[in-house]
């Protein structure tokens, strides 16, 4: 039975039991104390008995209950069909997303109800999901176009050494090995992406400043050939996640401040501490001034405008993408904002253990 059907047994069967209930009342606290045989008084007035009125009341009370069985079935199969509406719409729009259109909503009106409710998450849902596949089909064309770039230079550089067969190969070699590595890096960016978007690791303590010191401490050198000097400071502050991607997460951002930071005698600060029931990580660094335009696209997977990524950087613009897609998958928040002066301030919130 469907559920309008089950509903209208159900108001039907309610309605025909309030009905017995009441001439059960009737029988108890009245027809009771009536005497069984009429009574006739000297006046000549009759009072009739208990089995004269059953005799007349029976008849009428099993129409009037068979009324309320028609009443009960017709308005319920109505009632219960206006209650059920919303509920149709839902599973119209569910069908909808089941064939992959997923701009559709609900759009329920009417007062906060649990309807109201549902469809309103349904429609949170039914966005997000529209957003995440959008982005997952973009990132595959950009990555198949990343993929694809490094596999033709390779090939040309083979076809070019093929034919000229007095070629200097120890230079031919070296691009090889330079575009190679670079396809590895960024094959090894995608599986890391894919890793965190599917939560596919296990979690534990981790503390942040060894974390921090960890990280400044294999990106130093690069730091000090570019003239970039690294402030750590803060307080202690334990993390809840993988200790693997959360060094990823401050890696890239302490990489991304170096290499991005292009300013004479350049600054990066490197803070961490708690705030209420999270843990952060702020990076900052001196730079170019940035746009706030610039600063929403940042975390956008292959994203290397002029404004963003220095020219003779070797990057596969997946940094900021990882660092966001791990923070997500910690069930944290990652914030990016211009400073003032130049540079970037990058916060990363996550659940305090």
């Amino acid at each position: 039975m469907s559920v309008r059907l089950k509903l209208t047994l159900s108001y039907a069967g309610f309605l025909m039991l309030a009905g017995v209930l009441l001439l059960a009342v009737v029988w108890v606290f009245l027809l009771r104390y009536v005497p069984p045989e009429a009574v006739y008084a000297q006046s000549g007035h009759f009072s009739p008995g208990r089995d004269d009125l059953l005799r007349e009341f029976v008849p009428r009370a099993g129409w009037a209950l068979f009324a309320l069985l028609l009443c009960g079935l017709g308005g319920g199969w109505v009632l219960a069909g206006r209650m059920l509406a919303p509920l149709n719409r839902i599973t119209a729009a569910t069908r909808l997303a089941a064939t992959g259109s997923l701009s559709h909503r609900i759009q329920l009106e009417g007062h906060d109800d649990e309807f109201r409710e549902l469809a309103d998450a349904f429609d949170a849902m039914l966005a997000r999901l529209e957003a995440q596949v959008g982005e997952q089909r973009r990132f595959a064309a950009n990555a198949s176009h990343e993929l694809r770039t490094p596999l033709a230079i390779s090939r040309t550089i083979l076809d070019v050494a093929r034919k000229d067969s007095e070629r200097d190969v120890r230079a031919d070699l070296e691009r090889l090995h330079t575009v190679n590595a670079r396809a590895i890096a960024l094959t090894e960016a995608l599986l890391l992406l894919s890793r965190a978007d599917q939560r596919a690791f296990e979690r534990e303590l981790v503390g942040l400043p060894l974390m921090v010191d960890e990280a400044v401490e294999t990106l130093l050198p690069l730091a000090e050939k570019r003239g970039v000097a690294l402030h750590i400071s803060g307080q202690s502050a334990v993390g809840y996640g993988s200790p693997a991607l959360l060094l990823q997460v401050i890696t890239n951002l302490v990489h991304n401040a170096i290499v991005h930071n292009l300013a004479e005698d350049g600054v990066i600060w490197i803070t961490t501490g708690v705030r209420g029931a999270t843990v952060f990580v702020v990076v900052e660094n001196t730079g170019d001034a940035v746009s706030p335009e610039l600063a929403a696209t940042l975390t956008e997977p292959f994203q290397r405008g002029t404004e963003r990524i220095n020219r003779n950087q070797a990057g596969v613009g997946l940094g900021l993408a990882i660092v966001k897609s791990i923070v997500q998958s910690h069930d944290g928040a990652l914030k990016i904002a211009p400073r003032k002066g130049g540079g970037l301030a990058v916060l990363v919130e996550l659940p305090s253990a």
